[in-house]
This record gives structure tokens, C-alpha cells and sequence, in this order.
């Protein structure tokens, strides 16, 4: 398998961003780009792969579908992974662990299959197995189907690398791009978040204005890869940081989650561009200059505690925004709809419901406020 032969690569994604991760892959370049459950699959080679994990800020991880083959019982399997290539990819130095899932396949035991596999990739190729390795070979066995992955990513691309302290029910990196997306943010407004915590919403829309790759300060498994250019993806990482006119706002009650979030910006080389503040959310008021996005993940009772006693944060942070922010749009996370609707603001039609956590939210959004 060559750097440039094009093969098939699905980015995982929160189930519910699909469309809106396909959209991302379409405006960086990806070739072929189509929405399925789950993710996004694309075409391209080996240097697509390093640069999806390198700049999709809503991927949560990348695989590389590297072949596969038809097998009905487990001897099949045996001998079809001992004469697959995977030499021509895995290093007999770096450890990897094996998933195997199995669905309507006369293979139905996942367990029994992943250890022919096992056993071929050790004995045949020399290959090291670690329970706790980064490298993960994914073998999904569907309709007789056998199709191997390579994850390419490792730790989840929601780590950028930059984020040390979180708060309380943190929003992850890659959720939060995909929502300011889906909230029609495209790096060129300002951002205001009035319950931030550890400051996600403002320092990936302050990423995003400053045109800063999402994986630049992390590593991936691809790196322990045998076809790995190091020099090559030294290459794609040189680019510089644009300037920004916008600026992008934080506050909070709580003075633990602004310092939290101030150092988090730091960690991320965006300090520059943020402002954090420690105030109550009914103390909210615009910053100067033009309007733009408020998005704001505000407690909701699933997540956090009794439902009954958020409807008064919810009535005062609706009021503040209606009295306050005439121009600007809101997109606001919620599991409970009553919540939402308790802000008393002009919502459009509610959205697909995004999983979250093990259970289902919200994007709603209103138009700009009159």
C-alpha cells in the first residue's frame, strides 16, 4: 500500500454531526466525502490521513480502512491474515491490540476470531500484541466481510494537547467545533460563551479565527506506522497563524473554572485573542464592537443536578440576552427542551438530536436577536 494509492478513510464523529463533519471535510479538501452513521468516509492516500488528524477539529479519530477479504469460518480467517501485507504498515518493534467486532457472519464469536488474528499477526508476521498499546488494528466482520482498520489517531482527537485543567461535565474540543460550525460560525465574528467552565467554546472558536491545525501540539499512532515521513508531515505542520480582528469572551460564576480556562488559552497560544471574566451570567453584558455568536452549554438536569431549580438561571440568562444583545445570534446545548424554551427566546425549529455524554442534546438556535 503506497503513500498515494487512494483507500477509503472514515472519521468518526458524535452520531448526530454527521452532515456537519462531512461539511468540514469538503471545505479542507478531502476527496470524496460522504455522511453514514457514525462518521465520514473519504478517498485518499497516506498523507490524507495525517493531515485529516491534523486539521478536522470535529473528527474524534481517524481510520484507515487498509483491506480486507471474505472469510466464513475461522480456519479461512487463519490462513487469509497469515498472506495479508500488514508488514508493509506495522513495525515488528512497535506493540499494537487487536478489536474485533462480528455482525451476521457465520464468524460470530468475536473473541475466538480476534484470537486467530492474534495468533497470525504474531507468529506469521512478528508482530508484538500489548493490551494497553496506542496502535489499534480493528477487524469488523459484517456479512462475511472481513475488513481490516488501522486507528490512526490514538488518544481521542478531542485532546488537543493544550487542555490541563477541566471543569465540572466538560464539553469536549471536537463537539464544541462541530456546534460552532453547525451555529454558522466561520472564524470572522466575535464569540461570547456566559457559562464557560474551563473555556472550550472560546478558545476552539479563537483556534479556528487564528487558523491553528487543531493536532498541532499532539502526536498520533500513524507516527509508529512503517510508512510514516516524518519530513513529510513536518511539512504540512508549517503553517503560520493568521491575524485576527475578532475577539472572543468568556465568563463564569465560578473563579476556579476562569483560571482554569485563562491558562487553558495560554497552553494554546490564544490568549491573546480571549477575555475571561468571573461574573454571574445575568451580569452579562456585549463587548465593543459588531455582534456575533453567544453559544453557551449552561447546566441542564441530567447533567448536572435538579432540574426544577434551573429554570430561574435559564429565565434570567433569556432576559439578559433579549434586554442586552440586540443583533447577536444564540446557540444554546441542552438535553431538556422545556429548559431551552424557559429562556423565553425566539428558537428556530429544534435540530437532530446529538449524542452527548449517553444522552441525547440540542443545538437551539435563535436568528439574530431583535
Amino acid at each position: 500500500m503506497s503513500n498515494t494509492q487512494p483507500f477509503e478513510i472514515f472519521l468518526v464523529t458524535v452520531p448526530g454531526l454527521e452532515q456537519v463533519l462531512c461539511a468540514e471535510a469538503v471545505e479542507r479538501g478531502f476527496s470524496g466525502a460522504v455522511a453514514v452513521p457514525g462518521g465520514v468516509t473519504v478517498l485518499g492516500g497516506w498523507p490524507d490521513v495525517w493531515r485529516a488528524n491534523l486539521e478536522l477539529r470535529g473528527a474524534t479519530r481517524v481510520l484507515a480502512r487498509i483491506g480486507g477479504f471474505m472469510a466464513f469460518h475461522l480456519a479461512q480467517l487463519d490462513k487469509r491474515c497469515r498472506k495479508f501485507p500488514f508488514g508493509e504498515l506495522l513495525r515488528t518493534d512497535v506493540s499494537l491490540r487487536v478489536q474485533v467486532t462480528t455482525k451476521a457472519s457465520k464468524i460470530y464469536h468475536a473473541r475466538a476470531a480476534a484470537q486467530r488474528v492474534e495468533t497470525a499477526l504474531t507468529e506469521t508476521h512478528g508482530l508484538t500484541l500489548d493490551p494497553d498499546a496506542e496502535l489499534v488494528l480493528k477487524v469488523r466482520i459484517d456479512d462475511n466481510q472481513v475488513l481490516f482498520s488501522l486507528d490512526t489517531s490514538g488518544e481521542s482527537l478531542h485532546k488537543r494537547g493544550h487542555k490541563e485543567a477541566v471543569g465540572k461535565a466538560p464539553m469536549r474540543e471536537t463537539l464544541a467545533a462541530l456546534m460552532l460550525r453547525q451555529a454558522g460560525y466561520s472564524g470572522n465574528e466575535p464569540v461570547v460563551d456566559p457559562m464557560c467552565g474551563s473555556g472550550t467554546f472560546v478558545i476552539e472558536a479563537a483556534e479556528i479565527a487564528a487558523g491553528l491545525q487543531s493536532g498541532r501540539s499532539r502526536s498520533f499512532a500513524f507516527q509508529q506506522l512503517a510508512n510514516y515521513d516524518a519530513d513529510a508531515f513536518a511539512g504540512m505542520k508549517n503553517t503560520p497563524p493568521r491575524t485576527s480582528a475578532a475577539h472572543f469572551y468568556g465568563s463564569d460564576r465560578d473563579a476556579g473554572a476562569i483560571r482554569m480556562a485563562s491558562a487553558n488559552a495560554a497552553r494554546a497560544g490564544v490568549d491573546h485573542l480571549t477575555h475571561f471574566a468571573n461574573h454571574a451570567a445575568g451580569e452579562l453584558t456585549p463587548p465593543e464592537g459588531p455582534a456575533g455568536l453567544i453559544i453557551v452549554n449552561p447546566p441542564y438536569g441530567a447533567r448536572i443536578g435538579n432540574k426544577k431549580l434551573l429554570y430561574p438561571l435559564y429565565g434570567t440568562l433569556g432576559q439578559t440576552l433579549l434586554t442586552r444583545f440586540k443583533g447577536w445570534r444564540v446557540a444554546l446545548v441542552t438535553s431538556e427542551p422545556s429548559l431551552a424554551k424557559a429562556t423565553a427566546l425566539p428558537w428556530k425549529p429544534q435540530g437532530p438530536a446529538i449524542a452527548h455524554g449517553g444522552m441525547k442534546v440540542w443545538l437551539w438556535q435563535t436568528p439574530p436577536l431583535r
